[in-house]
């Protein structure tokens, strides 16, 4: 009788790890908030930082001039993001902390988070 009772909750027993799992993956899904469409917005000018934060990255779209440094910053507390280019990468996931790149020749340079598909970014480098 022991089998067969443990057999009967163990449906019980998965419901919250299915529940937990779900919420997660639900995380990693494109909300339509950070990816192509918004990588594809009007640059911002002005502005040197992007937060990655609740899978986007903000702004996602950024136009300085060449010889500048972009600096990413991780603030999804639990949730892991990178940053990567062409040529270029901050390395593992990060949970905190900030990566940065000098953008020396103008250009137009698309990247990602590797981790979270359709979390899209661009930097737009124009002459000095």
């Amino acid at each position: 009788m022991g089998v067969v009772s443990a057999m009967r909750r163990l449906p019980l027993l998965l419901a919250p790890l299915v529940l937990a799992a779900a919420v997660v993956l639900a995380g990693c899904g494109d909300d339509g908030g950070g990816g192509a469409a918004a990588a594809a917005a009007a640059p911002v000018t002005g502005v040197t930082r992007v937060a990655a934060k609740d899978n986007r990255f903000t702004p996602p779209a950024v136009q300085v001039p060449a010889g500048t440094t972009v600096t990413w910053a991780f603030e999804d507390g639990l949730v892991p993001h990178d940053v990567t280019g062409d040529g270029w990468r901050s390395g593992d996931p990060q949970r905190k902390g900030t990566f940065a790149h000098t953008f020396d020749r103008p250009g137009t340079y698309p990247y990602r988070c590797t981790v979270h598909d359709g979390m899209n970014g661009r930097v737009v480098v124009t002459g000095a």
